[in-house]
């Protein structure tokens, strides 16, 4: 009975994060209310604009699969013990890899050009994510400062490259120096389901998605990598090299970043550009990524629908301030009060979970002589 007990309790504390989802939903319901909107109209607009028709729901996907690329990676990261604030920066690094491929070999084979750019962004971002993962652990470095600084480095090197070396020659030719690389050949363009902008990097992250989860519960590396995320101590007396493992961690996280971003760049804007800012380029897909991977709960599979949720409100909010003319900065909010609700709803949920496994053991530890009398 007390075993019937507590997988209930696990059910209801996996739906969590449900819960704060639709609070936040709730919440913002009643600022669409102060604002004069009206909530059902909104959210009405909200999920058309999402899914409405093939066109709405092919955008979707094509802006969840950079969420599920940097997801990915932090469900590995965070299995793992370690934390990747630096899916931004992985994202950006992966990209310009990407765009210097396709610029400087513009005559290879179409699909020789689309395999070098996406290993090429894969190679980068796990270059990049390994630098942390090594300052972490040999170093002592805490890896949310080396990620986020590390995020500062590939922005302002990427504003560099921009407006410098890899400026498109057009822009200079006309003087208006926008901060964009040259259109990649037309041979480097991700096979796309025409009309829409779906193309072939949302069956690439769906497949990753599938390795990933192979990888963490199917494999021995796996295992280790998990085993190293709960418990260090027992990892070292397993004979686990735990410094080993950490890096690899991070190197994983920042590999699917880099192959997001190349996705990005060779699916959807076919260049790389600038506006000075990370988000400009990423959409802040390195920071909701990490809040997909926690919406579903650090799992690869779950991660999948958790980015199409994302996705769905990122897409359909544009529709929504159109048709109810709420201010851009609400939906902004919006967005922030899911991501906070989601984040705390998850270290709620961790909490109810090793309450429950504490109860468990206590009840199977058998009493001493002197608890029976």
């Amino acid at each position: 009975m007390k075993e019937m007990d507590q997988r209930i309790v696990r059910v209801l504390a996996s739906l969590t994060p449900v819960g704060a989802f639709l609070l936040a939903i709730l919440i913002g319901a009643v600022m669409l209310v102060i604002f004069g909107a009206n909530p059902l109209m909104a959210f009405r607009a909200l999920v058309s604009g999402a899914f409405g028709n093939m066109n709405a729901l092919a955008d979707t996907l094509v802006k969840a699969t950079p969420l599920l690329f940097v997801g990915l990676g932090i469900c590995i990261a965070f299995r793992g013990g370690v934390l990747n604030i630096g899916g931004e920066g992985q994202l950006v690094v992966g990209a310009l890899s990407a765009a210097l491929i396709c610029l400087n070999f513009p005559n290879w084979p179409g699909w020789a050009l689309i395999m070098a750019a996406l290993l090429g962004g894969l190679f980068a971002g796990a270059i990049y994510g390994g630098i942390a993962g090594f300052l972490k652990a040999y170093f002592n470095v805490n890896e949310i400062l080396s990620t986020i600084m590390l995020n500062y480095i590939a922005v302002f090197g990427m504003n560099y490259l921009l407006r410098g070396p890899l400026i498109d020659p057009m822009q200079i030719k006309l003087g208006s120096f926008i901060p964009e690389t040259a259109r990649f050949p037309r041979a480097t363009d991700l096979p796309r389901l025409v009309p829409t902008r779906l193309h072939l990097g949302v069956g690439i992250a769906i497949l990753f998605a599938v390795l990933v989860y192979i990888l963490l519960w199917r494999t021995t590396i796996g295992f280790r990598i998990r085993m190293v995320g709960k418990n260090i101590r027992a990892a070292l007396g397993a004979g686990i090299n735990v410094k080993g493992y950490m890096v690899l961690g991070l190197l994983l996280a920042g590999s699917l970043a880099g192959l997001g971003g190349a996705v990005e760049v060779l699916g959807v804007n076919h260049r790389m550009f600038t506006d000075g800012s990370a988000f400009g380029f990423t959409g802040s897909a390195g920071f909701n990524g990490i809040v997909a991977a926690l919406f579903g709960q650090l799992h690869p599979v779950g991660t999948i629908p958790a980015s199409i949720m994302l996705g769905a409100l990122l897409t359909g909010a544009n529709q929504m301030q159109r048709v109810v003319q709420v201010p851009s900065a609400l939906v902004g909010a919006l967005n922030g009060l899911i991501v906070v609700f989601v984040v705390g709803s998850e270290i709620l949920r961790l909490r109810q979970v090793r309450r429950v496994d504490r109860t468990l053991r206590v009840a199977s530890t058998p009493l001493s002589e002197e608890e029976k009398r």
